[in-house]
């Protein structure tokens, strides 16, 4: 499936890309003048230097880069950033370093994904019992998985 996005760059960084032909999102990168230092244990916003029109039905989705996550213990604070359909300002990245050395991002460096998905709107409909199904109400972790 593919879907059209205008996307407005804010400055001058690599546009988002897909890294080989079966990814499913695209790398973003860190729209940063000069290294970022990122603290030890403390959130910090990184700009990605662009702005989206993601069409009605769909939302965008940041994940971070597993290799920044394993390597560096630098992953999204929030685990994943959601970018609303009606959103027009610059999108961003809430990283956090979860070590207890500073790590730098060099300017460029791709600090998260990228993801386009559709999303289906749901519309509650109120009853007294829900259907059966072989789980139950067993909570999490119940099926000895």
């Amino acid at each position: 499936m593919t879907v059209r996005i205008q996307i407005k760059k804010l400055r001058e960084i690599p546009l988002p890309a897909y890294m080989t032909p079966g990814a499913a999102a695209m790398d973003v990168c860190a729209a940063v003048d000069e290294p970022l230092m990122l603290p030890p244990h403390t959130p910090v916003m990184v700009p990605l230097g662009f702005a989206v029109a993601i069409p009605e039905g769909y939302m965008g989705l940041i994940f971070g880069r597993s290799s920044l996550g394993a390597k560096y213990g630098v992953c999204p604070s929030n685990a994943v950033g959601v970018i609303d359909a009606d959103y027009r300002g610059e999108l961003m990245i809430n990283l956090i370093n979860h070590t207890d050395t500073p790590v730098t991002l060099e300017p460029g460096a791709r600090v998260g994904q990228l993801a386009i998905v559709p999303v289906a709107a749901a519309v509650w409909e109120e009853c007294d019992a829900l259907p059966a199904t072989s789980r139950g109400d067993g909570g999490y972790g119940s099926t000895g998985r």
